[in-house]
């Protein structure tokens, strides 16, 4: 379990934590509002199928206390950069912060010298994603892959 003490913005404690056999149905059936369709699937199922087929992705389940509220992979590229995928956050919960607290607690992706790159991509049409990540540290590195921005944590 991934626990860096950060909360929400309702108070709870969000962490991040294996997919297993408890929590994988919870996970898969994690879905986003209708109007994000377009920039993430609508089920976190389909970010579990890859990770089960890549060997480059890890799945996570994010949590708020004790409940399943989102997921988040993580994986190494070639070139020794660590990114943040597949985040996804329940429609039911979006707005409270969870997003926010994930993303801060992969912070330890870059090493503890931040040694090696942290990097996401989101569509240039997700003004929210653009707005978080940009908060967070996140900053456009100029690369388009997949149709999304590339963005890099400067620290």
């Amino acid at each position: 379990m991934l626990d860096s003490g950060h909360t929400d913005r309702v108070g709870r404690r969000v962490t991040l934590r294996p997919v297993d056999d408890d929590n994988w149905r919870a996970v898969a059936d994690l879905a986003p509002r209708d109007d994000q369709r377009d920039w993430v699937p609508a089920l976190a199922a389909r970010y579990l199928v890859l990770t089960m087929r890549s060997d480059v992705w890890t799945s996570l389940a994010v949590y708020a206390d004790g409940s399943v509220v989102g997921h988040v992979m993580w994986g190494v590229d070639d070139d020794g950069s660590r990114w943040i995928g597949g985040m996804v956050v329940d429609a039911a919960e979006q707005g409270r912060g969870v997003g926010r607290a994930a993303v801060r607690t992969l912070a330890w992706l870059g090493g503890p010298d931040a040694v090696h790159p942290v990097r996401l991509s989101y569509h240039p049409d997700n003004t929210a994603a653009a707005r978080l990540y940009t908060s967070l540290g996140f900053a456009p590195t100029g690369v388009v892959e997949d149709d999304e921005l590339v963005a890099e944590l400067r620290r």
